[in-house]
């Protein structure tokens, strides 16, 4: 693939809203495969980098680096063409995964942990023995705690210092771990995905992230998708017209820069 197949590619994954420009560097770089340029809207591939030993090209690595470099482009036009320093985000990764998805559903790109047997049966066992049951151990754990909770009381006691002095664990993981049981989430989502449920009062709002996890979404995605769900629609419509007018502005003054160029011509 050469660096027009490569840009024909990402735009049929998701169009762009504002242009970019893609460039394989002819270099072999050992700190990155590919880097974003907000300023000048540029992706750029170290395409050297997937050559391998037997001299082909590793078109599906280069195009998953292609592709992150892509989602750096989408996530900086939500910023009205500008990145915050810290690039990755789960804005960012919320991103990405839904490019991945789409790209491996229009067969652009192939998800490679398919493809390996060993990797699937332990992808299983790490699924049923420790994510699931730790998910049911922490649930447990907040069914104990409503318990104590109860002989607490009775024994005339507070609660909160048996969790500080006598159990020694933080009140905010007891809190969490109570919910999980009071709230009967699944815990094939694991123990983390449950915190994070569990921080969603909201029934319905919870019950959708939950099933979403469930369904093989990532967490950046179902934790992005929770937070524009949970905003006022003032509240995004405000952000979506802050994100406009930066956008408008980044534009006006490319627009300045390519007629000055033009009247030097």
């Amino acid at each position: 693939m050469n660096q027009d197949q490569v840009k024909e590619k990402l735009l049929s994954i998701e169009d762009a809203p504002t242009e970019f420009s893609l460039v394989f560097s002819g270099k072999k770089s050992k700190k990155v495969n590919g880097l974003y340029k907000p300023d000048t809207r540029e992706i750029i591939i170290h395409n050297r980098n997937f050559t391998r030993e037997d001299g082909k090209v590793d078109d599906n690595l280069l195009l998953y680096t292609a592709i992150h470099e892509y989602a750096h482009h989408l996530h900086a036009c939500t910023r009205g063409g500008r990145l915050s320093a810290r690039a990755h985000t789960a804005e960012f990764w919320a991103i990405l995964h839904d490019l991945l998805e789409k790209a491996e559903t229009r067969k652009i790109y192939k998800n490679v942990f398919d493809g390996s047997q060993e990797l699937t049966e332990l992808t299983e066992l790490i699924r049923k023995r420790y994510l699931k049951e730790n998910g049911s151990l922490v649930k447990d754990l907040g069914k104990l705690l409503l318990r104590a909770h109860d002989l607490c009381t009775q024994a005339g006691g507070r609660w909160e210092d048996y969790i500080d002095r006598v159990l020694r664990i933080p009140r905010t993981a007891a809190n969490l771990a109570i919910r999980m049981h009071q709230y009967n989430l699944n815990p094939e989502t694991g123990a983390d995905n449950m915190r994070f449920l569990a921080g969603i009062a909201n029934e319905e709002k919870r019950e959708t992230a939950e099933a979403a996890l469930l369904k093989g979404k990532s967490p950046d995605t179902v934790k992005i998708a929770a937070r524009q769900k949970n905003e006022e629609p003032r509240v995004s419509l405000e952000k979506e017209k802050l994100r406009l007018e930066r956008t408008i502005a980044s534009l006006t003054k490319r627009l300045e820069e390519v007629e000055k160029e033009l009247e030097s011509v």
